[in-house]
């Protein structure tokens, strides 16, 4: 099954359901750089095999490649000591190609060996890097399905998405650029720092006078940059929660005519993105400049003191030119490792959003000793229960109501009263503040959410789609299903007379925004995939909310059939639809403020009289 389509989402920052105040937006966290690069890198720790030979690739390549100036300098001075001999005219005096030649192939089969060694180091750090990221991703995958819903009622989806995939693709891409440079560029340093000591002590304490300065400018530039980075990403997930909101409701933009304001907030978001991006490049591409400029000024030094120490004839021409190969070559890596600066600062903070989510509080975990029911007779009952979606704003409070098996209980009031709130506590999406639900005389507690939800239909107004087959999209309330019960479960529905006119019937596949079929076909194969699931508790959220009135009348007989031997809660504000009902609770602000059947609460003449006149009495003038 491919991933869910969803053809009509609820507006980012409230719970599932409509019309809930929304929750708060995502924590930010202070910027800190060193402590996730550490735990960046602590992700890497069981490929430390892997990482170790990575390391002894890398220490014969740079080995090799190091030794390659100083064996070059020999060379230069076979050429020179042979100029100089026939200048003197010395009898027999010349340039030693045979002794020449055999220097060059040593450098020759240094470097070759050298390519192949660190061609098989950068391919082993790819393969673990690539490992590292799979399985932050496995991670980021497992940690969303053990978050509460409250997390999801606070977190744009453009913004959630981010971070899963734009994120980990630029910590993936920042591994990949960086680790491999690091390791050379230490190595290099390393390597190079020895061959010069043993040349000239005194031209290596000379370039090493670099160093400070180099960690001083790159320090005082990344503390810069990386606050820049982090807003980067920030206003990058802003942006992507804007355009997946405009772009998903893009009818209803145009049908308000309200183009110009979603252009007007994209471009806001654009230059808040633009403005956080070009100041973070700016700012950490100081650092290349100022490394070249430190580099040049210490090949300047090396070059006018080894100058003079040839003409004292404390070196020979070879070393000073091995020696000058070798701080180019020394402080290469230190300008490569401070121009990766900003891809360095940019991954970690990546990262930063990416462990902000891995730390995010998780649902309470399943009870370790989980019980079942003995009999599942679909007996739901709440005690005392009080729930809020924030603590200061109460919703549900001191709630107590029973519904006996098989029983159906309609549950009426307006918008905002707590009635799909009431259903999704029995699902334990959210956590009672007070009280306890029952199944089967067991709290819900002690059961596993998996063995609950298992006992659970339920039928949403807003209808969420796979993309894939008509068959699929029903099967999916019972796996291993046969085509016999999925053509029946249609049949009971009405889904199959509208299938059967369709040219691939069954196999119809649905498309990715589910548009090749209408609102009320929609509703009716997820009344389809409830029906063939047969639950022992069946929740009805409008479920018919979207069909004609023809197609309504069949779909309530065949939810009278399914509703014949479980429990059954209907949500509805068209109270048409719930006359039948055993028992009709009347919610407002949270409370029942009546219940009873249709005619009793009719007699009362209170909440519910005044919504059922309000949608049958007609208007006057």
């Amino acid at each position: 099954m491919s991933t869910p389509t969803a053809t009509r989402r609820p507006m980012a920052g409230g719970p599932v359901g409509r019309g809930f105040p929304g929750m708060q937006g995502p924590v930010s966290k202070a910027d800190d750089f060193k402590t996730s690069a550490k735990r960046l890198v602590s992700r890497m720790r069981p490929e430390r095999v892997s990482l170790v030979l990575v390391v002894v690739l890398g220490v014969i390549s740079v080995g090799f490649s190091v030794a390659g100036p100083k064996i070059l300098g020999h060379a230069t001075d076979i050429i020179f000591d042979g100029i100089i001999a026939r200048y003197r005219g010395l009898p027999g005096a010349g340039i030693d190609f045979a002794a020449l030649g055999s220097v060059l192939r040593w450098v020759l089969a240094l470097y070759l060996i050298s390519s192949i060694f660190g061609w098989l180091q950068g391919r082993l750090l790819n393969t673990v890097v690539q490992r590292v990221v799979f399985e932050l991703r496995e991670d980021v995958e497992a940690k969303l399905h053990r978050l509460p819903l409250r997390y999801f009622d606070g977190q744009p989806r453009g913004e959630l998405l981010s971070r899963v995939t734009n994120d980990i693709d630029n910590i993936s891409t920042t591994l990949q650029q960086t680790l491999s440079q690091l390791l050379i560029s230490g190595l290099t340093v390393i390597g190079v720092l020895a061959m010069m000591f043993s040349i000239s002590p005194l031209l290596a304490l000379i370039a090493l006078a670099v160093i400070p300065i180099s960690v001083v400018i790159t320090g005082q530039i990344g503390k810069r940059s990386q606050k820049l980075f982090v807003a980067q990403w920030k206003h990058t997930g802003a942006l992507n929660a804007h355009i997946e909101e405009s772009f998903t409701g893009h009818q209803l933009v145009k049908v308000f005519g309200r183009q110009k304001e979603s252009e007007a907030e994209f471009r806001s978001r654009n230059e808040e993105l633009y403005t956080a991006s070009s100041g973070a490049q700016f700012v950490s591409g100081l650092i290349m400049p100022a490394m070249m400029f430190l580099s040049n000024l210490s090949y300047v030094i090396i070059a006018v003191v080894g100058g003079l120490r040839i003409t004292g004839g404390s070196m020979t021409l070879g070393e000073v030119t091995a020696f000058i190969q070798y701080s180019r070559q020394f402080t290469q890596p230190l300008t490569q490792v401070a121009s990766m600066a900003n891809l360095m600062q940019s991954g970690v903070a990546s990262a930063e959003r990416v462990f902000e989510l891995l730390d995010a509080e998780e649902q309470e975990p399943d009870p370790a000793d989980a019980t079942l029911p003995a009999t599942r007779r679909g007996r739901v009952e709440f005690e005392g229960v009080s729930f809020s979606y924030r603590a200061e704003q109460p919703l549900i409070e001191d709630l107590s109501l029973v519904a006996e098996p098989g029983q159906t209980v309609a549950i009426v009031g307006p918008t905002g009263a707590g009635k799909t709130t009431l259903v999704n506590l029995i699902l334990r999406f959210y956590e009672l503040d007070a009280g306890r639900i029952t199944l089967d005389g067991v709290d819900i507690t002690a059961l596993k959410r998996e063995d609950l939800r298992s006992q659970v239909g339920m039928v949403l107004q807003d209808t969420w789609l796979f993309g894939g087959t008509i068959r699929d999209n029903i099967a999916y309330g019972k796996p291993g299903a046969t085509e016999e019960e999925i053509v029946a479960a249609a049949q009971a529905t009405y889904v199959d007379r509208f299938v059967r006119t369709l040219p691939d019937g069954y196999d119809t596949v649905i498309d990715e925004e589910a548009s090749n079929v209408s609102a009320g076909e929609k509703q009716l194969l997820t009344i389809a995939r409830a029906f063939l699931a047969s639950p022992s508790l069946l929740i009805l959220d409008e479920a018919t909310s979207s069909v004609d009135t023809r197609t309504e009348s069949l779909v309530q007989h065949a939810m009278a059939a399914l509703r014949s031997s479980r429990t059954s809660f209907v949500i509805a504000h068209r109270l048409s639809t719930i006359r039948d009902a055993d028992l009709i609770l009347v919610m407002e602000s949270g409370r029942i403020v009546e219940q009873g059947n249709h005619e009793h609460l009719l007699e009362q003449r209170g909440a519910y009289h005044r919504l059922y006149s309000a949608q049958f009495a007609a208007p006057v003038e």
